[in-house]
């Protein structure tokens, strides 16, 4: 197993405030700076089958992210904070893993419940699955933020413009 891939990766996430750098022979296919679970989805829908055995570093693991590292046959996964499903998916998948924070669940974004990612992947087992409704929540939360902006007053412009822009920190090579 190539863990100075995941070694890699973890250094370019901790010194390169990212969210989620992934690796594989020595090399980064994608990086991002973006919050929850949008950039591994993307970093699915950009590199697709070149996942298979890299190495993949995030802030925040939980059982979805895991669920998704399987799908793309991701080798080895570290996680600043992983949950205690994630560490379960993982290991049932004979799925490397390191972690600095094990915790019993990832809350949302507002940190008063579970991530609605979590929530949904609770219900899921198969990755394929997993990968196919956790992109339509992903779709349809996205639609949602960009249906209330557009509904708001002028002045909050600078909201939208900024969430716009939340992808453009993405950086691929796949």
């Amino acid at each position: 197993m190539k863990l100075q891939d995941l070694e890699i990766a973890k250094s370019r996430l901790k010194e390169g405030n990212l969210t989620l750098s992934i690796v594989k022979n020595g090399k980064v296919l994608f990086e991002t700076a973006t919050h929850g679970i949008s950039g591994f989805l993307e970093a699915i829908e950009k590199c697709g089958s070149n996942l298979e055995k890299a190495s993949a570093a995030d802030r925040i693991v939980g059982k979805a992210i895991a669920l998704l590292c399987i799908y793309a046959r991701v080798r080895a996964v570290y996680a600043i904070t992983l949950s205690q499903k994630a560490k379960t998916v993982l290991e049932e998948n004979l799925v490397h893993h390191e972690w600095e924070n094990l915790v019993e669940n990832i809350l949302g974004a507002n940190k008063e419940g579970a991530c609605p990612f979590e929530k949904l992947a609770d219900e899921i087992s198969n990755p394929k699955t997993a990968y196919q409704k956790l992109r339509v929540l992903q779709h349809s939360l996205t639609r949602m933020e960009h249906e209330l902006f557009i509904s708001e007053e002028p002045q909050k412009e600078g909201k939208l413009k900024s969430l716009r822009n939340v992808g453009e920190k993405a950086r691929d090579k796949c």
